[in-house]
């Protein structure tokens, strides 16, 4: 079992809150552009990447495909002629150039490998003698706000190589860097292993939904506008009005909320003037939260009446509507098709209620549908089991990258 040294009241400066015991001493202040080379990558584009070839890293891969800090496998590949790209030394850091958000650009990696090519809107933290790992989890935790701070930019932020010469880090030597590596690594493994077994489920019950589907899509169908009392898309009270916000009480949905089954907590709030005065209205508990708007097809139902925002159905269903069941509905690869043909492409991709309301879907009598859920019941009891304990090890992780770095 590891055993920490406690440094809570920071009776030593320049040292942090947990530690192995065997390593004593202040760590080093510097900066990055004092312990490391930072260049860019060169341009790769997404149409220019392919089956076979040389492996490869865009920026955008960052947010979407390397959820840990350490890359362990790079997944993309392109048949470009390697030696005009910039390649990868084993240990670099890369973090993007570009993103939507200030916060959101520190989201640093560490290339374990030589010779994969890093695409053009990547920063390349090459350090000197330091351990790339160590710098990729310190950036992203105690460094993720002073990055925030250098960054540039309203609508698209971006992050120059010259900013981030001017960040403050802290280092130990690289034995101890080395160890605290290996132990946030550990935690990264187990929780993308637990990805996987909750991969599975969700694929279990999905087919299971898809074949229960296919024979009820034999019997007749009702249009989708028949399964509900009300439905309608949320809206976002002005964020510059306070009084739309403070110490709001009435819980106000994102598409980050609509990650499990149940919606059974949020982070967001507006307040009774803020609903007033905007589109969003209060959605029933019980009611199915949809996104239609931009990141399309994420479901969950609301366990306490709710807000939501614009892109964001709340469907209140009819009486006749076993919620369990239109959750189902929703969820299944057929509904996924029909809402795929009527999809319209704009300034963000939509799929207006007007036209849901004309899909065809199968209703079955009420104690059919009690039956069918009953059927995914218990895979779904496991999943939240699996699911409660991604997050335990999300909060550890999280608790560690607080306390192990200053």
């Amino acid at each position: 079992m590891t055993t920490m040294a406690d440094n809570k009241e920071n009776r030593i400066p320049n040292v942090p809150h947990l530690r192995f015991p065997e390593f004593c001493g202040e760590w080093v202040e510097t900066t990055l552009g004092k312990i490391s080379e930072i260049t860019k990558g060169s341009g790769i584009s997404k149409d220019q990447l392919s089956e076979q070839g040389s492996p490869c890293i865009l920026y955008g891969e960052l947010y979407t495909k390397y959820k840990s800090e350490i890359i362990n496998e790079v997944y993309s590949r392109t048949e470009l002629e390697p030696s005009s790209l910039v390649k990868s030394m084993a240990n670099d850091v890369i973090i993007p150039c570009s993103g939507e958000t200030a916060i959101d650009i520190s989201t640093a990696r560490c290339v374990p490998f030589d010779n994969i090519l890093l695409g053009g809107d990547l920063n390349i933290i090459r350090l000197r003698n330091d351990d790339g790992g160590f710098f990729a989890y310190q950036l992203n935790s105690t460094r993720k706000k002073d990055i925030a701070r250098v960054a540039q930019g309203v609508s698209v932020v971006h992050l120059y190589g010259e900013n981030l010469k001017q960040i403050r880090v802290y280092h130990p030597n690289t034995e101890e860097q080395k160890k605290i590596t290996r132990l946030l690594s550990l935690i990264d493994e187990r929780i993308a292993t637990q990805n996987k077994i909750i991969e599975k489920l969700e694929s279990l019950i999905k087919g299971l939904v898809d074949e229960l589907m296919s024979v009820l899509l034999k019997g007749k169908l009702y249009p989708f506008s028949s399964f509900y009392i009300k439905a309608g898309e949320g809206g976002t009270p002005t964020t510059s009005i306070v009084e739309y916000y403070t110490e709001g009480t009435i819980p106000f949905i994102k598409i980050e909320d609509l990650s499990c089954k149940y919606l059974t907590n949020n982070k967001d709030f507006i307040t009774e003037l803020g609903m007033q005065k905007s589109s969003a209205w209060l959605i029933p508990s019980k009611s199915v939260i949809y996104s239609n708007g931009a990141t399309i097809g994420a479901i969950s139902i609301n366990e306490y009446p709710v807000c939501t925002k614009q892109g964001i159905l709340g469907i209140v269903p009819n009486t006749n509507i076993n919620v369990e069941y239109l959750y189902l509905l929703m969820s299944s690869s057929y509904f996924s098709k029909e809402i795929s043909r009527i999809i319209t492409e704009g300034t963000m991709k939509t799929a207006y209620l007007k036209d849901i309301n004309h899909i065809k879907c199968p209703l079955p009598s009420k104690a059919q549908q009690k039956n069918i859920t009953n059927l995914t019941s218990s895979i779904e009891e496991k999943l939240s089991i699996e699911l409660k304990y991604l997050f335990s090890l999300n909060r550890q992780k999280k608790y560690l990258l607080r306390q192990m770095f200053i």
